[in-house]
């Protein structure tokens, strides 16, 4: 493999981002794909957009906004869950709609290009600065040590929360800090991965790490591992093969998504029953 990629600052940049963006996506998907939650991701980041737009349109920094914007949102959709009776699910379409509409009203209200705008859209992991890098590792180690301190807390609330606050398990507060540490890590990839993107990255390497284990543990391992592999992995993709970056990201989180389905243990029990 020629290794002359690394000798460019950038490069060096991206596959940091790639990979930090990837485990910290990843961490934050579990909790999506276990609690049927996939599409908080889609609400999060364009709650994220909505509000790095709004300080756009006011001439001010866009990833401050973004990140109030997305933790917020968090914050409201656990409320709106409990106090409405509602599905979490649901909670999630609404502020979802509302976090749309903010996104398109700003968007309207900037005068000039929408260069700037775009870009958090749509990400840029080929030119993200080292600042971005240290704000995804913040992330990513946050997550991580999450998991490792809180593990049975977490596993509970996880597979029912119901069960877990009637046995004493703080289950409100723990199902709040994964919204907010999920509004965290989709606010933190939005210069590198972009708002549309970051959906896949949330999701598919959890998915492909559900596909191989029953083990909560190895899960977040190889769920951890699948993105990181997405992320780098499509860094050097767009590097050799010349195709966008983000797109290269993606594309490889889907491809290990469908060969862990191939190989999956479940699929194999499911096809063996009569």
């Amino acid at each position: 493999m020629d290794l002359s990629l690394l000798d460019h600052a950038f490069m060096r940049h991206a596959l940091a981002a790639g990979a930090l963006a990837g485990v910290a996506c990843s961490v934050a998907g579990v909790f999506a794909v276990l609690m049927r939650l996939t599409f908080i991701g889609v609400c999060l980041a364009h709650a994220a957009f909505a509000g790095g737009l709004a300080a756009l349109a006011f001439g001010l920094p866009s990833l401050p906004a973004a990140l109030a914007a997305s933790m917020v949102s968090a914050l409201v959709i656990g409320p709106l869950a409990d106090k409405g009776e509602i599905s979490p699910d649901t909670a999630v379409g609404v502020v979802f709609s509302a976090m749309i509409g903010v996104a398109v009203l700003c968007m309207g209200l900037m005068p000039g290009p929408k260069t700037e705008a775009l870009n958090l859209f749509w990400g840029s992991i080929l030119t993200v600065r080292m600042a971005d890098v240290w704000l995804l590792a913040g992330v990513a180690g946050t997550a991580v040590l999450g998991v490792a301190l809180f593990f049975k807390e977490i596993q509970a609330v996880a597979c029912h929360r119901a069960v877990a606050a009637a046995v004493g398990i703080p289950a409100t507060a723990v199902f709040y800090a994964i919204l907010v540490q999920t509004g965290m890590t989709v606010t933190a990839c939005l210069p590198s991965v972009g708002g549309l993107l970051v959906y896949s990255l949330l999701v598919s390497p959890a998915a492909a790490a559900y596909q191989l284990t029953y083990s909560l543990w190895r899960m977040f391992v190889l769920a951890g591992l699948f993105g990181a592999a997405s992320g780098v992995g499509g860094v050097l993709l767009a590097w050799y093969l010349d195709v966008p970056a983000g797109a290269a990201v993606v594309l490889l989180s889907c491809a290990l998504f469908l060969l862990a389905a191939w190989f999956s243990p479940k699929r194999r029990r499911t096809g063996s029953r009569p």
